[in-house]
């Protein structure tokens, strides 16, 4: 009779390797966890600022439309396979990804002067305010 030794740590091991290179996403489920890129926003003297952090994408991935004063931001972007490219992937944690981001634009925007530029990973739309609702700070003297 042959007696085979368990090894306790390897068992172990492989849990807690499971659990610590897992992302959270496993657990509860991709679709739970936003796939949104974050923004900012920033309101200026003259314009808005809307920065969209979308690293790993072109120019050509987004797609800006308005319609009935809302702004979206959308990206379609699909995994391309290909013979050469094909790899076995003992772990793979990013992927493509489709958004779609909407924004309610406020009144007094320029629509026709609205413009985008991306660079190193952000999106920026600069949104100008029309020349009569471009506020003007005031000092006001204390006496």
């Amino acid at each position: 009779m042959n007696l085979s030794k368990f090894n306790r740590n390897t068992s172990l091991n492989q849990l807690l390797d499971g659990f610590f290179n897992s992302t959270i996403g496993d657990f509860v489920g991709s679709d739970i966890i936003s796939t949104h890129p974050r923004v900012n926003i920033i309101e200026h003297t003259n314009n808005y600022e809307i920065e969209l952090a979308a690293p790993g994408l072109k120019k050509s991935d987004f797609t800006i439309s308005i319609e009935d004063n809302n702004l979206k931001i959308s990206v379609s972007k699909k995994e391309e396979n290909t013979k050469d490219t094909l790899k076995e992937y003992k772990r793979r944690e990013y992927s493509f990804f489709s958004f779609e981001r909407s924004f309610y634009l406020p009144e007094g925007i320029d629509l026709n002067k609205i413009d985008a530029s991306y660079e190193d990973g952000i999106l920026t739309i600069c949104l100008p305010k029309l020349e009569e609702t471009k506020s003007e700070i005031k000092t006001i003297k204390i006496v």
